[in-house]
């Protein structure tokens, strides 16, 4: 009987004395929001849970702390994980748990977040990865790089240009794309291709951890579909072009320009920085060298075009134009080559000049779309190769490895029979 009363009343003492004084009261939203700001005399504390607690300053600063005792050390160690209402409890009770992850492996938690800030701290932003990327591999491997970089400043460096590369998330980027991808989905899809390629680059170079857009895709991620342009000019848009060049006040050296395209059916950009030293008027041979064609970084290999005795003079013509400079076709308002910008208003001004003077309404067109006009004619005018030749296409598979033959009489041939029906239409 003794023996039962003696052993209830300890019981009753040890849960009074033992249990609960050891049930700690979780921090909640409530408390810290009634805590935050308040002014007192004194330093307080209130723990939540595994070493999280939280300290209130006498100005009424909050602070969460981690306690922690680390290598077995005798004294416990406090690390500041972030401030209230800057860190929300949820986050820094994530926060906690995450180096307490950490801490299980063996790492000292401050020794983490220290390693994370510096790591942050000597993080490049994205307008210098971009650049050191640009200088070491974009201008060399790619031939349109000045639009790239002109892409960039306008669109992707005035909203994330100034951040770390590391802080700018997958939601960052696609806020940005997604927005171009409505209004411009070809700049969309230049700045995504690019935006992967600076940042694998960053990861090989350990500027970055991840390559946060290698999952993302034009088509599926941000919509854009590539559509073929199957734009070519019929003979009677032939006819009329050809006579608006022959009749309008547009430059001559423009005119000239747009009719050898127009022949050619060349890029471009292989015509805009042409030297009068490509053009062997003896031989009759415009060398376009590598520099300057699409293939030709991987070819190292010029194309080889014939100057039929028809078309001799608009080069005469062109060069006489260009006074003692190097280059053939010049910008308008001073001695540099041709730019790229410099040919993309004159479809419209022959356009407008159809519809004032000839009452002649013509759909859209590119100088682009000369090339695929030339190349549609050719198809009737040579062998399917001869024609590829012409267009300074590459042969497939080993016939390019094996064929080293030039084919300039073929095509010399053929370019003969386009200008005889160049003739013939615009006579008409």
């Amino acid at each position: 009987m003794y023996t039962f009363v003696y052993i209830k009343r300890f019981l009753a003492s040890y849960t009074t004395r033992h249990v609960h004084r050891t049930i700690p009261v979780a921090v909640t939203d409530a408390w810290l929001k009634a805590n935050s700001g308040k002014l007192g005399d004194r330093i307080r504390e209130r723990s939540d849970r595994d070493g999280l607690g939280v300290r209130v300053t006498p100005k009424g600063k909050v602070v969460f702390q981690m306690r922690y005792r680390y290598n077995g050390s005798a004294n416990a160690k406090r690390l500041d994980l972030g401030t209230y209402p800057a860190m929300s409890l949820k986050e820094a009770r994530a926060e906690h748990l995450r180096l307490r992850g950490r801490q299980d492996q063996g790492h000292d938690p401050k020794v983490v977040r220290s390693t994370e800030k510096t790591a942050i701290a000597d993080a490049p932003l994205v307008k210098a990865l971009f650049l050191l990327w640009y200088e070491k591999y974009c201008k060399a491997a790619k031939k349109g790089h000045h639009e790239i970089l002109r892409t960039f400043e306008l669109y992707v460096f005035p909203k994330i240009g100034k951040l770390p590369v590391q802080e700018v998330t997958l939601h960052h980027w696609l806020e940005l794309l997604e927005e171009q991808a409505k209004l411009r989905p070809h700049i969309a899809e230049r700045i995504l291709v690019n935006a992967k390629q600076m940042m694998k680059f960053g990861v090989k170079r350990k500027f970055i951890p991840a390559n946060a857009l290698s999952e993302i895709y034009s088509k599926s991620d941000l919509q854009v579909i590539k559509r073929e342009d199957l734009r070519s000019l019929s003979d009677e848009e032939i006819a009329h072009v050809w006579r608006a060049l022959d009749r309008s006040r547009i430059a001559q050296k423009n005119k000239l320009f747009l009719k050898l395209c127009l022949f050619y059916g060349c890029r471009n950009g292989e015509l805009r920085l042409s030297r009068k030293a490509d053009f062997d008027l003896d031989k009759g041979i415009w060398t376009v060298p590598p520099e300057h064609h699409k293939l030709g970084k991987k070819t190292g290999k010029p194309l080889l075009r014939p100057i039929i005795p028809e078309v001799k003079p608009l080069v005469e013509e062109a060069m006489k134009l260009s006074g003692v400079h190097a280059h053939v076709f010049l910008n308008a308002n001073d001695d540099e080559p041709m730019g790229k910008g410099a040919p993309l208003q004159l479809p419209y001004n022959i356009m407008q000049w159809l519809r004032r003077h000839e009452k002649y309404e013509m759909a859209h067109w590119s100088v682009h779309d000369l090339r695929k006009t030339a190349r549609t004619n050719f198809s009737t005018l040579a062998q399917p190769h001869v024609a590829e030749i012409m267009l300074g296409h590459k042969f497939p598979g080993t016939w390019q490895t094996y064929d080293h033959y030039t084919y300039l009489k073929e095509q010399a041939a053929a370019y003969s029979a386009w200008w005889k029906r160049l003739g013939e239409l615009t006579a008409a």
